[in-house]
Parts: structure tokens; sequence; C-alpha cells
């Protein structure tokens, strides 16, 4: 899925990364002919980049990235406490990423990706929910809990 680029930085090689707004990073090179990117060699080039899109298939996997901390939780919710809401498609919001978990009992989740992601999920499993992703869940039986995880605040050192 495309996500925005809001900054770059190096890795311990040097290379160029591209910081999005998924919070994941994703090396950007100028290697033609597969990968014609000039614009990286230069800080005008990186600046003209950021706010573009590039494919973030972490995303696609709904891989949490590293580093996130959790914020706040909702729930537990059981079949009768569940949300409408949590019931029918839903996004969390931009810069934030969704964890649900599973106590005890099984739930069935879907996701609006391509191909659609669906599956059911049983006690202790863990389903990360990308920012901006329609999903749903339905609690079979059982309880769940869902815990919402952003970047930790920077400080100013």
């Amino acid at each position: 899925m495309e996500r925005t680029i809001v900054g770059f930085r190096q890795d311990e090689s040097g290379d160029w990364v591209a910081d999005l707004d998924c919070h994941h990073g994703q090396h950007v090179r100028h290697r033609p002919p597969l990968w014609p990117r000039p614009w990286i060699e230069s800080a005008a080039g990186r600046a003209e980049h950021v706010g573009t899109v590039l494919d973030c298939p972490p995303c696609d996997r709904a891989e949490l990235p590293d580093g996130l901390v959790v914020v706040r939780t909702a729930g537990p919710f059981d079949e009768s406490t569940l949300p409408d809401a949590l019931r029918r498609n839903h996004r969390v919001a931009k810069g934030t990423w969704g964890r649900l978990r599973v106590l005890d009992g099984w739930a069935h989740f879907t996701m609006q990706t391509e191909p659609l992601s669906a599956r059911d999920l049983y006690a202790g499993d863990l389903q990360p929910i990308p920012p901006g992703v329609l999903h749903a869940v339905s609690i079979v039986s059982g309880s769940i809990a869902v815990d919402f995880l952003v970047a930790p605040p920077t400080t100013g050192d």
C-alpha cells in the first residue's frame, strides 16, 4: 500500500532510508536501470520528495514497525460489549497502529487489503492493524482487547 514520505535519514552504511508516515523505513537507492533515483543523492532532491508516496510492502503484510509504544488500550470486550463501530469496517487513525489481542476464545478479523485479508484468531493471537486500513472484527466466543501504538515522543536532547 502507498505511504507518504515524511523525511530521510542515512543508515549505518550511509545508504538513504525514506521514513514513511506508517513508521516504516524504506531504502531508496539510485541504481539504474532498475531504480533510477538520482534525486536521492542531493539534499534538494530529497526535500522535493518529502510528501510523495512509496509502496510499503511491510504495511501490505501488516508488519508492526519496531519501537512503537502503547498509548491506549480499548477493552476488554466480549460478544455482548463489542461496540458496533468495531464490528463494521473502520480505520485506525493516521500515524497510529492497532494491535488486536485475543484474550480468550476466538474472533474473526477482516482487513480490506489487496487481496482481502480474513483470518480467525484464537486465544493468545495478535493481529497488527496498519494506519488508515479498513478492518472489522467479530467475536465468536471469549474476549479481545485493542492496543493503540504510536512512535515514542522525541526528546530535545
